[in-house]
C-alpha cells in the first residue's frame, strides 16, 4: 500500500462484472504507478451472486499482484426485482473466465461483511477514503444502517449508476445498480449532499473494442512477455470478445464492436477530474412504482425548492478516458510479476 499522503485511499465496492473487473485492472495500475492507495475491496451480491463476485474480485487482485489487500463478502438479503445480469457478464460474473485466473487463498466462508469493512476503515481514517461504488449499493446503505453517519466519514463517495435523461439498461426507467436495490441507493442518497453520480446519460458513450484490447499483446520492449504478462493480456482480450459479444446482441452498442465499460468513468473522476463536466442536483430513488421501481429522478434546476445532494455527471470526454484507461491497462500487463 502506497503510504504517501497525497495518494488517494480507495476502496472499491464492487459485483464483477465485466466493467467491474476493467476498473479493477485500472485501479491496480493506477496504485503500481504510485497515484493509488487501495486500502479494500467489498465485493456486493449485484451481476452474480455475493459468494461469485468475492471470487472474482479475490482472483483479479491476486492477478494483479495485490494479495496483501482485503476484500469483504457482500452483505446479503432478501430481494424482490430484476434478478442478477449473469446474461450478461456470465456464470461467473467475468465472461465464465474466474477459473483461469491465480488461485486466491482468500475464503468467502471466512471474510468479513463488506460493511463492517466500511465501518472500521471509514472510523479508523475519517475525511480520507474515497468510496468507489461501482455496485448495488447494499453495503454502503448497511454500513449507514448500522453506524448512523459513517458514510459523512468518507472524503467522497463516487457512484455509477442511475439513468436521468436516457432510457434504463434493466427496465425502461431504470439502470441495473439502481433497480437491484433501490431501497439501498435511496438510503446511501440520504446520507450526505455532495455525493458524486455518474449515470447511464454518460457512461453509454464509453465504448471498449476489441481493437483497443489486441494492444495489450504488444511488448514495450524487446523482451517476451513473462507467462504471467501473458495471463493477463489474455484475459483482457478474451473478456473483452465476450462481453461485445453480449453487447452486440443486446444491441447496447448500436452495432458498434465493443462494450460499455461503464464503472471505469468513476476512475476517471477520481483520477483524471477533466475529462468530466457536472451540474449540481437533488437525486431520489422511487422505491414504490409497479412500473418506476428504480428509476432515478433528478431536480436540476435553478434556486430549485428542494436541496441538492449531488454532483450529477454531464459529459464525460469519451476519446480521453477510453485512451487513457488503455495506456494504464498497458502498464499494468508490462509492469505485472
Amino acid at each position: 500500500m502506497n503510504s504517501q499522503l497525497n495518494v488517494p485511499k480507495i476502496i472499491v465496492d464492487t459485483d464483477p462484472g465485466g466493467d467491474d473487473s476493467f476498473a479493477l485492472l485500472w485501479l491496480q495500475s493506477l496504485a503500481k504507478q504510485g497515484l493509488a492507495d487501495i486500502v479494500a475491496v467489498t465485493a456486493a451480491a449485484g451481476n452474480v451472486s455475493a459468494k461469485r463476485t468475492f471470487q472474482g474480485a479475490s482472483r483479479l487482485l491476486q492477478l494483479g499482484g495485490f494479495d496483501a489487500v482485503e476484500v469483504g463478502r457482500g452483505v446479503c438479503r432478501e430481494l424482490e426485482g430484476i434478478g442478477d445480469a449473469a446474461y450478461i457478464h456470465g456464470l461467473d460474473g467475468m465472461g465464465n473466465l474466474c477459473q483461469t485466473l491465480p488461485a486466491s487463498p482468500r475464503s468467502f466462508d471466512t471474510a468479513r461483511s463488506s460493511d463492517d469493512i466500511l465501518i472500521e476503515k471509514l472510523q479508523a481514517m475519517p475525511g480520507e477514503i474515497t468510496l468507489v461504488a461501482i455496485a448495488p449499493l447494499t453495503n454502503l446503505a448497511s454500513a449507514e444502517k448500522k453506524s448512523p453517519g459513517i458514510l459523512k466519514r468518507a472524503k467522497e463517495i463516487v457512484i455509477m449508476g442511475g439513468a436521468f435523461h436516457t432510457p434504463g439498461n434493466v427496465t425502461s426507467e431504470s439502470e441495473f445498480n439502481i433497480a437491484f436495490d433501490p431501497e439501498a441507493a435511496q438510503t446511501v442518497f440520504a446520507s450526505r449532499n455532495d455525493l458524486i453520480i455518474i449515470p447511464l446519460d454518460v457512461t453509454h458513450q464509453l465504448i471498449f473494442t476489441p481493437t483497443m484490447a489486441a494492444q495489450l499483446h504488444r511488448p514495450q520492449t524487446k523482451r517476451p512477455f513473462t507467462p504471467r504478462q501473458s495471463q493477463l493480456a489474455q484475459f483482457i482480450t478474451t473478456l473483452c470478445d465476450f462481453m461485445t459479444q453480449t453487447a452486440l446482441a443486446y444491441r447496447e452498442t448500436q452495432g458498434l464492436p465493443g462494450f460499455l465499460v461503464h464503472d471505469a468513468a468513476t476512475l476517471a473522476y477520481v483520477f483524471y477530474p477533466e475529462t468530466l463536466a457536472f451540474c449540481r442536483a437533488r437525486v431520489n430513488v422511487e422505491t414504490q412504482g409497479i412500473w418506476t421501481r428504480g428509476k432515478t429522478l433528478i431536480d436540476s434546476r435553478h434556486r430549485a425548492k428542494s436541496s441538492a445532494n449531488a454532483w450529477v455527471a454531464s459529459t464525460v470526454e469519451c476519446a480521453s478516458v477510453l485512451a487513457i484507461m488503455l495506456e494504464d491497462l498497458k502498464h499494468l500487463v508490462q509492469t505485472i510479476e
